[in-house]
């Protein structure tokens, strides 16, 4: 975590989006977002071959969530602590060519392989209930990369904000009211062969587009 921060210290990371995930061995982690792309107009993210694409819920926290040695955080607590959520788009792509396989720490150095994250519209809270499944689709180039049921791979989307905010390891200064934290992904991890525009729908109306350019 020490080696993640000086890291995005260099490149002038604003640590105000995060995502959150879980190691190897089951520990929750955590890793800033950069770049962090708020709803823009006509955002582009940076191309690099082998990148991969998660779409996933993310939530906007309303108020801190310390780290406790009192009493963990139920699951009630983090909801309650939860003002929004939005449909994201994570872009996946790690400087190390194995990503985790052969060093999970280093690939948390790497900000467990984060290559930015496109923030778009704002969900219905109910999007958060366990269980939840969403019709998403996801076109690349006009293609059909994933046109299925979408849903977090524990069947519930706060199921790694909790286990992080109960990790009395993290640093003090994690999950602070106005962060941005991405939740995992809906459809898993899909390639982007090529540069080009990504569209996604997730239910009837909520759509999201952006474009991936070799820059």
């Amino acid at each position: 975590m020490e080696v993640q921060s000086q890291l995005s210290k260099l490149e002038g990371v604003n640590a105000s989006a995060w995502k959150v995930a879980k190691s190897s061995d089951g520990t929750p982690v955590a890793a800033p977002v950069h770049p962090y792309l708020d709803n823009p107009s006509d955002p582009i993210i940076a191309w690099r071959k082998g990148m991969k694409i998660e779409v996933e819920i993310a939530v906007k926290l309303r108020q801190d969530l310390p780290v406790r040695t009192d009493r963990a955080y139920d699951r009630d607590d983090v909801e309650a602590a939860i003002s929004e959520a939005y449909l994201g788009a994570e872009l996946v792509w790690s400087g190390i060519s194995e990503g985790g396989s052969i060093s999970f720490l280093a690939f948390l150095a790497d900000r467990l392989g984060n290559m930015g994250y496109v923030r778009g519209p704002a969900l219905p809270l109910a999007v958060l209930e366990p269980g939840s499944t969403f019709p998403l689709r996801l076109l690349l180039n006009n293609q059909v990369a994933f046109d299925a049921a979408g849903q977090h791979p524990t069947k519930d989307a706060l199921t790694w904000l909790c286990d992080y905010a109960n990790n009395p390891f993290r640093p003090a200064a994690a999950l602070r009211a106005g962060s941005i934290v991405t939740t995992g992904s809906l459809c898993g991890a899909i390639e982007i062969t090529d540069p080009g525009d990504v569209s996604i729908n997730l239910g009837e109306q909520v759509l999201l587009n952006f474009a991936v350019r070799s820059l």
